[in-house]
């Protein structure tokens, strides 16, 4: 028989994310429909380690939903990965009276929750990562509001590209995963949008491509460069070189973590927060939220862990076509 859940501790790790308020205070208050306590874990793996564990009720979690970034602040921590300090954190959440745990983050925090369970600790993970990397999920907290705030930002500096007659590089943030340039790439109608599951790193075409397009009478050239391709000064310099054409780099960066979660984002994380307590009193452990052809469903945090996550081909598809149309059409014979 599953050991009744009594505490139920929450955390927030690694990259913060638009949304991630609107999880804890869930899960907080989902916790204390449910009769049990809930407790606050500081500074994610690395507030465990040093007991910055603070008691919560409904008060705590009032006006949050609408805040970006997270209350509970986060933080990397190197040393979770080291069988020691695994060991340490589910004894401290044992000492602190934790016996459920909902870990609020991207992949890297799910395999520190995955080290809690198998040390005794029920522990359930929610995606929390801009970056919509996570394979077991299409959707992961932050994800809209980060393309939101890009698309807004990528809208503003076309203006003045096409002011200045201008080519213009807008390097958004993603890490290895192109999901934000893919989206800002169909959302914004950009000219070029460079992905690093498919950059071929030929900068030929591109000086091709804006060279074309100036002479098609076009007044702006947008170029998105995703996080993991990045280098967009020195490309900006390279590309106004061969081309002729004042080019300019503009770096989103840290922007797209902030800023008030839209309505999906706070609607999908208290979702997702509240099924993580409900979980938990289930008597499950190991396990990860997702959001799957148009349900909130659960994975085994192992299996979550080992899928493979792609872009969608026919959306990759569609990026170049509709924004490459003319192109296309001058060199379709």
């Amino acid at each position: 028989m599953a050991k009744e859940i009594n505490t139920i501790g929450v955390l927030t790790s690694g990259g913060d994310a638009p949304g991630m308020n609107a999880a804890i205070r869930a899960v907080v208050r989902q916790a204390i429909v449910k009769g049990k306590k809930a407790k606050g874990i500081k500074r994610g793996y690395a507030g465990l380690l040093s007991e910055e564990i603070i008691d919560m009720d409904t008060h705590s979690v009032s006006d949050i939903i609408s805040r970006g970034g997270t209350i509970l602040q986060t933080a990397r921590c190197l040393e979770f990965k080291e069988e020691e300090y695994q060991l340490q954190g589910a004894e401290i959440c044992k000492k602190h009276g934790i016996d459920g745990l909902v870990v609020i983050g991207g992949d890297g925090s799910f395999q520190g929750a995955q080290k809690l369970a198998n040390n005794g600790v029920n522990t359930i993970g929610v995606p929390g990562t801009i970056d919509l990397d996570i394979a077991c999920t299409e959707y992961t907290i932050g994800f809209d509001t980060a393309v939101n705030t890009a698309m807004d930002a990528i809208d503003k500096v076309r203006d003045t590209s096409t002011s200045h007659e201008r080519c213009s590089i807008i390097e958004v943030m993603g890490r290895g995963a192109g999901y934000i340039a893919l989206w800002c790439g169909i959302a914004n109608g950009a000219e070029d949008v460079l992905l690093p599951e498919r950059y071929d790193y030929d900068e030929q075409k591109l000086v091709n491509h804006i060279i074309d397009g100036r002479k098609r009478g076009k007044q702006h050239h947008i170029i998105i460069n995703a996080e993991g391709i990045g280098h967009s000064v020195s490309m900006a310099k390279r590309i106004e070189a061969a081309t002729g054409i004042e080019t300019r780099a503009s770096i989103l960066g840290h922007m797209q973590r902030g800023g008030n979660p839209t309505a999906k984002d706070r609607v999908y994380a208290s979702t997702m927060g509240a099924l993580a307590v409900d979980l938990l009193c289930e008597g499950k452990s190991n396990r990860v939220v997702g959001y799957q052809n148009g349900e909130f469903v659960d994975f085994d945090i192992n299996e979550a862990l080992a899928m493979h996550k792609g872009l969608d081909e026919y959306q990759v598809d569609i990026c170049e076509a509709l924004g490459n149309a003319n192109y296309y059409k001058l060199h379709q014979y």
